[in-house]
């Protein structure tokens, strides 16, 4: 348990008696071993406490931490005693807003706690790591000193108007600004693959009726998820789930399938499809190519998949007796499908890397530390971005150095947005307020 405040450690001298020294002033991250008890004297648990003095804690100010048996009655007298002395229940996230109220880290790194708590691949624990350890924010602070620094030479023909900036000035004023512009279209530019860190690769398995959708969709999850006849049409809605593909979060998606036959059930489910196939990351169309007329529909579906990614994938090459074994791909005009075999599981292998490699190249470089993961952030750096053209474009005309002052210092607010520099109470209640209890 967490306790955090300037009483906490007259709250933990009230309830915990170690086993040795004194309770009154106990060394500074020494984790000493006693009894915590109850108001009258009865000891409640056998614990260990450490104290973390202000200034050298988690959340900046005076802290205790209680380590009991982890049964739910020692951890609620535990927590009753401490309430009845005068603590409350935390809020969710609130010794992280501690934290930064105390200016231990910045808003973007407690957004960072945040994220890496909810990580569950290895892709999105390293992003939010490298956003936690600041170099995120070392970014920023270095895309804002020199937007300050060109507010600085604006603000000075302000304030001495007599001096017009000459023509040599404002071309580099200029080009300033343009490597500015650049900077932060760069980082905002990161949000694709960044999203895709944190919400996961959306992925659905869409082909015509019987292809073999729902067996793949099977097999990438390693168990009979969906139901598999050879009827077609089996599919009428689609299945979701979350697989975790060399360290990337994937969502698959298997889709009813695509044909102009079919009830009016079956067509719900095609309508919900061609859905999920307009806002996935990627489209991967599975043909049977055991038909005879394979190579025709493909064409004509290939019309429904114009300007989305798409990965074609060729299912039961088991029924084809004369398929290379080493084949990689099967070519059709412009097209080339992955040979697979969802029956015996050949070639599946080769398709999951072929997938694994469409993700890597929609993700920006996480080592760098500089990866735009929120939606909040890319909205500021998209404001910024806009105020940074204005004062651009006004600089280039020779307007009012006023007017091109006002747009910059926006864009400096924008970005101190990112950081915390300036907040208000409603932000922070929408960031915590994401966070569990205890962080």
């Amino acid at each position: 348990m967490r306790l955090a405040g300037e009483r906490s450690l007259a709250l933990l001298n009230r309830y915990f008696k170690p086993h040795r020294g004194k309770a009154v002033r106990p060394q500074p991250f020494l984790m000493r071993h006693g009894r915590f008890t109850d108001a009258d004297g009865s000891a409640i648990d056998e614990v260990l406490a450490v104290y973390m003095p202000a200034g050298r804690s988690y959340t900046g100010q005076d802290q205790v931490e209680i380590f009991c048996h982890g049964g739910d009655q020692s951890v609620r007298l535990i927590i009753d005693a401490l309430i009845h002395s005068g603590a409350r229940a935390a809020q969710p996230g609130e010794f992280t807003r501690l934290a930064f109220l105390t200016g231990r880290i910045d808003l973007s790194q407690a957004e960072a706690v945040a994220a890496i708590i909810a990580a569950n691949t290895d892709t999105s624990h390293t992003a939010a790591r490298e956003q936690l350890l600041g170099g995120y924010s070392q970014h920023i602070g270095t895309v804002r000193e020199h937007l300050v620094d060109v507010m600085a030479e604006i603000e000075a023909s302000i304030d001495y108007p007599e001096e017009e900036i000459a023509t040599a000035e404002r071309k580099a004023l200029l080009n300033r600004m343009s490597e500015l512009i650049g900077e932060v279209q760069n980082l905002a530019d990161t949000y694709r693959g960044g999203r895709i860190i944190r919400e996961g690769f959306k992925v659905a398995i869409a082909g015509r009726p019987n292809a073999g959708k729902s067996s793949l969709f099977n097999l990438l999850l390693r168990q009979q998820r969906a139901l598999v006849t050879p009827q077609p049409g089996t599919t009428r809605d689609y299945l979701s789930e979350w697989i975790d593909l060399g360290g990337y979060a994937v969502n698959i998606i298997d889709t009813a399938g695509l044909r102009t036959k079919g009830g009016s059930v079956e067509r719900v489910g095609q309508d919900a499809a061609m859905t999920i196939i307009s806002t996935c990351d990627l489209i991967v169309w599975i043909v049977d190519i055991s038909r005879k007329r394979w190579e025709q529909e493909l064409r004509q579906d290939m019309k429904l998949l114009e300007d989305r990614h798409n990965l074609l994938v060729g299912n039961k090459i088991d029924l084809i007796p004369g398929l290379a074994r080493k084949r990689a791909r099967i070519a059709v005009g412009q097209f080339e499908l992955v040979p697979i075999s969802c029956l015996t599981g050949r070639g599946v292998k080769r398709f999951k890397d072929e997938l694994s490699a469409v993700i890597r190249q929609n993700l920006p470089d996480l080592t760098s530390g500089v990866v735009v993961t929120e939606a909040r952030h890319r909205q500021k750096l998209k404001l910024a971005l806009g105020y940074l053209r204005k004062a651009r474009t006004k600089i280039r005309l020779g307007e009012s150095p006023e007017l091109t002052a006002f747009d910059l210092r926006i864009a400096v607010n924008s970005l101190d947005e990112l950081t915390g520099r300036v907040y208000t109470e409603d932000i922070l209640d929408r960031i915590f307020s994401k966070f569990c209890i205890g962080k």
